[in-house]
């Protein structure tokens, strides 16, 4: 059996290239925890996601991969810039272009801005199941401290893979939710940054069609966002359960800001609102991490 990485298994697009990244409680379809205190509306939302056009963030990457005793390190750089628009089917985008995110080669990432928030549409190299749950929504604003939504949940989709080699794809049930956590501090080489907290959570149920049983996978992602800066750091954990002839795997992944250059604001995502109105609207609304960034590496049923 060919050894399967962790980014075979949950390639959804998070990121956050610029911005996202998902997280995800195996078998629990819920946020963490009941978030019971009142919320703080961040009235300023929008300045933690600057999205103009040559905006540029370089991040230092590492990579931790477990298959039980085994452990290897691996060190990366990824450059994530947005480099213009374009139109996907009716719907003008943002393009994002990362060179290394994750340390998997170059990828382009779509997020659209309305209303409600910022929705995600996808990724270029994308994964079967990607298409299947894009669009969605990562952000709802504005941004409330504490709050949480469900991104999706989504059943018998085609996993895009054959992983017990008996000549079918799996089948796959996914779900997703987004948790905005609260104000934090976090020190990175870039600096040390006021930040706010965002959590995302994925997990994922594989069903092998040769036989009755299940797979779990789960990817749950936390990401510091910076006023006036944008994404300064995320960590990214990802799990797949064993199969039979195989020890599971385990990856963990950090990205930390080196250096940034932001532009002054244009006109916002899909060219909807004016430029007064940055990456994310102040307006009220329901939902990505959308499937943001996040995303990533960051939602209503899509």
């Amino acid at each position: 059996m060919a050894r399967l990485t962790i980014t075979d298994h949950f390639a959804l697009g998070i990121v956050l290239t610029g911005v996202m990244l998902m997280n995800w409680q195996v078998g629990l379809g819920r946020p963490v925890a009941a978030l019971a205190e009142e919320p703080v509306i961040i009235a300023d939302s929008a300045d933690y996601f600057p999205d103009a056009v040559g905006n540029r963030w370089v991040y230092r990457g590492e990579i931790t991969e477990e298959p039980l005793q085994t452990v290897d390190n691996k060190f990366f750089t990824n450059v994530s810039t947005v480099t213009g628009t374009k139109m996907l089917n009716t719907v003008r985008v943002t393009v994002f272009h990362d060179t290394n995110p994750g340390n998997h080669g170059p990828s382009d990432s779509y997020y659209r801005r309305d209303p409600a928030g910022i929705v995600y549409y996808g990724s270029d190299p994308g994964t079967p199941l990607e298409k299947q749950l894009t669009p969605y929504q990562i952000f709802r604003f504005p941004l409330k401290i504490p709050s949480s939504f469900q991104q999706f949940d989504r059943t018998g989709l085609d996993y895009g893979a054959d992983m017990d080699h008996d000549g079918a794809n799996e089948k796959v049930d996914a779900k997703g939710w987004v948790t905005i956590l609260g104000r934090d501090t976090v020190t990175v080489p870039a600096g040390t940054f006021e930040v706010i907290k965002v959590e995302a959570r994925m997990t994922m149920l594989v069903h092998l069609s040769s036989g009755r049983r299940t797979i779990v996978g789960s990817d749950t992602m936390t990401a510091w966002f910076a006023k006036g800066v944008g994404l300064v750091k995320y960590v990214e954990r990802q799990e797949m359960s064993p199969m039979k002839d195989d020890r599971g795997l385990v990856v963990e992944i950090t990205e930390e800001l080196e250096e940034y250059e932001i532009k002054a604001p244009g006109p916002s995502l899909g060219g909807v609102e004016s430029p007064a109105e940055s990456v994310f609207a102040h307006d009220a609304g329901n939902h990505k991490l959308r499937q943001v960034v996040l995303s990533s590496r960051f939602g209503s049923d899509p």
